[in-house]
Parts: C-alpha cells; structure tokens; sequence
C-alpha cells in the first residue's frame, strides 16, 4: 500500500485544512492537481502574495493546518513568509520548488519549513508528509474538539433549487457519511426545508440568533427537529420577525453548530448580506447553485469575482435543472461565465421534483436521476466512493 493510500488508514488521521499560496499558476495548478483528488484535505488557493506580509499572516492566523508555499516567485517573501509564520506557530509550513537545489532546500527548512518538494511531485512523498501532520497534531482528546465541516448553499438568485438541493444532500450526507448532521436554515424571514423533508418544527433558527448570549450545545439540541433520517434541522421560522439578528448571532451559531454536529449544512438562500459572517469562513465548502439562464450566469460571474476569486477547490459550481440538449448557450459560452467549469449538472426532473413535493416525500429518498445526483455529490462530499458499489452511477456529473 503506498504512503498516500497509507493516510486513509492511519490512526488518528483527519481532514486537514490546507492553503496553496503561490502566483505562479502552472507550479500552483500542478502541485493543486496532485492535492485536489484527496477527500482527506480541503484545499483553498491564494494566487498571489499581498504587498503585506503581515497583512497576510493576519488573514491565515490559524485557519490551516498546512500551508504550501511557492519558493520560486519571490523566494526573499516567501522565505519570510514561512520564517514568520513558523515562529508565530500559525500552521505546519512546507514549500515547492521547480528547482532542485539543496541550498534553497536548507535555507527554507531552517526558517521552519518542515518539508520541501520539488518537480514533479510524488504523490506518495506528499500523502506521507500531510499523513506525519494529521498524526502529530491529534491527541485522543483534542479528536472529540475537532470542527465539524461546515457546506453552504448559495443561491444566484431566487428560485434556483437551493433549499431543494441543500435539504436533500444533507440528509444523504446523513444516512450514508453517518456522521451527525445539521441542517440550518437561514431562508429568513420565511423558510421551506423543513416542509421539502416533509417535517413540522416546533422552533426554529429565530429562537438561537434573538437569544444568541445563552446559545450553547444544550440549547441548540432544543431547538433542532429530527427527521427519521437522522438529520437534526434548525428550520427558518414560519411568522416573519420584528427584529434583524446581528452579525455577531450568526458567527455564535456557526462556532456552536460546528462543536456539537460532523457535518453542518446551510441554507443560505439568495443571502449574500452573510458573506462575512463566520458561515462563509475560508474552511467552508460554498456550492454557488445557478442555473443556465442570462440573468443567472450574470449572477454567478458577479458573485465569483467579488467574494470567491481565492477559494479554490472549496468553491463548487452547481448548474441545477440541467438540460444539455436545451441550452441557449455553449459550454464554452458557460465555463467563460462562471469563470471555470461547473463541478456539479444536476439534471432537470421536473416529474420527480413535483412528485416529491405532492407527497412530501423528500426527492432523495426516491430513486430518479435527480436523487442520483444528489446522492453522488454529497457521499463524493464526504470522502465515501460516488456510488455505494464503489462504481459511477448513471449521472456521473463530477468533473
């Protein structure tokens, strides 16, 4: 077994948060492809070094495990870059280099580097070394304090299938990663996931942002309702509020839902009044849902260039209600859009959507090509083979 299968299996290992700084973007695309196929990492990419080091530094203070650093582009920045950062204890600091050369290998592992590659990269080498840094920052009990992974759902624009497609992949998420699922709904003031998974809440997310100075563990267990699947869901509420929560309430419920659940699922609608609330922190998984219509696409090249032009592989595309033989536009025309090519087609399936809303039955728990999709995106998500017999199903749609 190589080193790289090794970091599945070892003992102790976990999902490290991983940061890939470098400008040049063929070196960085490289070292990227040989990382993004991993599901025991999440990636995020900087393409460029800000003219402060310590603006930098503020902005990576403690959000990663490891950071990756390109030591060619501008070898005296990143040379301070990982001397800094490794004094300052930030994060496990490693480098790439096109260069074979010893002395600049010395150099940066006596400023704190503590692994440096070169071209081209051995996959095992680099499974190995982020396999040393899983097992050495975890103690049996820092294990029950780690994070649960946070996946927010973002619409273009009214109507896209957000809450749809949010519902549903986190129920998968929680029957098959089996995991402890939270699903939040942030639709205010006026919510519908718990009505797409056919339940009834008592409370909902309103009661935990106007009481956030007491929300805790115990608290939120209140308030949640559980479907028979498992998942806990923090629904929107159903009578519209007086009251606008503060940014700060969101942050608290995001910092308590992360402790007390694996996996937390939002909902957050059309809402990018909530870019900077911790929701949207760089560990977050974003999937921006669109459609393939003018106004959506112009959405989505909008949204991409102003909030997520950094985040990488963390950012992910939908095209929802995906119909290839109908398009107005080419792929070409698409991926020109949205800035990069979709991750995720989830087809158009009206009769199931309808179907499942008739008999409130959510759309994941009938088989169809929609529920397929969503089944393979949210079990891809969590690290589990696209189908249950380890095979691409039918609608393979991940890129």
């Amino acid at each position: 077994m190589s080193d790289a299968k090794q970091m599945e299996h070892v003992p102790g290992g976990r999902i490290l948060s991983v940061a890939l700084i470098g400008p040049d973007e063929q070196r960085r695309k490289s070292v990227a492809g040989v990382l993004s196929s991993r599901a025991d990492l999440r990636l995020s990419e900087l393409p460029s070094f800000p003219p402060s080091l310590d603006k930098l530094l503020q902005s990576l203070a403690h959000q990663f495990d490891v950071i990756l650093v390109d030591a060619d582009s501008d070898p005296d920045y990143a040379f301070a870059l990982v001397e800094k950062a490794s004094a300052a204890g930030l994060a496990c600091m490693m480098a790439y280099s096109a260069q074979a050369e010893v002395k600049l290998a010395i150099r940066f592992m006596r400023a704190g580097a503590r692994e440096f590659f070169t071209f081209p990269l051995d996959p095992a080498e680099v499974g190995a070394a982020l396999a040393r840094v899983s097992i050495s920052s975890q103690t049996p009990q820092q294990a029950a304090k780690i994070l649960g992974r946070t996946f927010v759902f973002l619409g273009t624009k009214g109507g896209c299938g957000v809450t749809t497609l949010a519902a549903n992949f986190a129920l998968v998420l929680a029957q098959e990663s089996e995991g402890n699922t939270l699903l939040i709904d942030l639709g205010l003031p006026l919510g519908d996931a718990a009505i797409n998974l056919g339940i009834s809440a008592t409370y909902s997310v309103a009661y935990a942002l106007q009481d956030s100075g007491r929300l805790d563990a115990n608290f939120l267990s209140t308030l949640v309702t559980r479907h028979d699947s498992g998942l806990s869901v923090l629904a929107a509420p159903t009578e519209f509020s007086k009251t606008q929560p503060q940014r700060e309430a969101f942050d608290k419920l995001q910092a308590v839902a992360r402790q007390s659940f694996d996996y937390v699922v939002v909902d957050a609608g059309s809402r990018i009044d909530l870019m900077d609330s911790a929701f949207f922190e760089e560990s977050a998984t974003v999937f921006l849902v669109t459609q393939v219509g003018i106004s959506e696409l112009r959405n989505a090249n909008r949204m991409i260039s102003q909030f997520f032009t950094t985040r990488g592989r963390n950012l992910q595309i939908v095209l929802n209600r995906y119909k290839p033989n109908d398009l107005l536009l080419d792929e070409k025309q698409i991926d020109k859009a949205l800035t990069r090519p979709a991750q995720w087609k989830i087809p158009d399936d009206y009769a199931a959507a309808r179907r499942t809303r008739d008999t409130a039955t959510p759309v994941a728990l009938v088989d169809s090509a929609l529920s397929q999709a969503i089944h393979q995106m949210a079990r891809t998500t969590c690290g589990l083979p696209a189908s249950k017999n380890g095979r691409k199903g039918l609608f393979s749609f991940l890129r």
